[in-house]
């Protein structure tokens, strides 16, 4: 097959463009800025449906790779920018590909959607315009592309790995804390991980099956406890995690939404609901099975002790 692969350069989309081409795919890989391995630059949010068609032709499938960031603040109303970074682009991309005759596709989404499915009382997309628009991407997307390209959307939870210097854009927060002499303290609940290159493997299945379904992926389900206990290790400061009471997240956090409500500010993923995700087990079911300690080594890497010496 020929795949073109939209945000060719991430943390995902670069793996995805080495496992297909490691099965023997022929792959096109697009992104916004110049780095090696890019063959096309593409600005996806200002490209048009006739700026797209061009590159899409002679291929048989197409990756959404790009990402956003859940947890910025900007002022009110967040959704048209999140819904024009998220919803537009993946319209235009799906319209074009139906167009140019494409027959698979695959967008990276989150898992927050598995979890607006499967608990609707939570109500997660009301409450948080992340959730919302991303929802909204796989339900518009699947619309321009029609019956004949379906979209695959897999349902990210944490992703760990590097692709050269790209890292989760969480990651460096967390190395911070896990390097420093502050305390780990985190609240009960988990989440489900998953390595990049799982997600390329499973990618590469779905456009292989021409797979059109709602995915969810994760290699191990783990406690916010086992997960910096995993992360202190990988940067050589192992030590003990304790546990934050449940009303503390909650009070923070809600003291958090009213800062930004009186500032007329918004997160994607809203302050004054967060704890109810955080003291939940956003565990998948089932994992590959896969361990997620290589993919935590190369996002977490100790620092080398300088020769003849020890580390402080």
């Amino acid at each position: 097959m020929r795949i073109l692969v939209v945000g060719g350069s991430g943390l995902i989309g670069a793996r995805v463009v080495d496992v297909l081409r490691g099965r023997g795919h022929a792959v096109t890989s697009v992104a916004r800025t110049v780095l090696p391995g890019v063959d096309h630059l593409l600005d996806l949010e200002a490209a048009a449906i006739d700026d797209l068609r061009p590159l899409l032709a002679g291929h048989d499938g197409v990756v959404l790779a790009t990402r956003a960031d859940e947890q910025r603040v900007l002022r009110r109303p967040i959704h048209p920018v999140l819904h024009r970074e998220l919803v537009e682009p993946a319209v235009r991309l799906f319209t074009a590909a139906r167009r140019e005759g494409l027959t698979r596709a695959v967008v990276m989404g989150s898992y927050y959607t598995h979890f607006d499915r499967a608990h609707p009382r939570w109500r997660l997309a009301a409450r948080h315009c992340y959730i919302r628009c991303r929802r909204e991407q796989a339900r518009e997307a699947r619309a321009a592309a029609g019956p004949e390209l379906p979209v695959a959307v897999l349902e990210l939870p944490f992703v760990f790995g590097r692709a050269g210097d790209r890292l989760p854009n969480w990651a460096g927060p967390l190395d911070r804390w896990a390097r420093s002499r502050a305390p780990l303290v985190v609240p009960v609940g988990g989440t489900a991980t998953v390595s990049a290159h799982s997600v390329a493997d499973l990618t590469a299945d779905a456009l292989e099956r021409g797979d059109g379904g709602d995915l969810p992926v994760a290699d191990e389900n783990l406690s916010w406890a086992e997960m910096m206990t995993r992360i202190a290790g990988a940067v050589g400061r192992p030590r003990r995690v304790g546990r934050l009471p449940a009303t503390a997240v909650r009070a923070s956090l809600r003291c958090g939404g009213v800062l930004h409500t009186l500032a007329g500010r918004e997160a994607g993923i809203n302050p004054a609901h967060l704890a109810d995700l955080l003291l939940a087990e956003l565990f998948l079911t089932p994992t590959t099975g896969r361990s997620l300690d290589p993919a935590l080594r190369d996002t977490f890497t100790a620092p080398v002790p300088p020769p003849g010496g020890s580390r402080c």
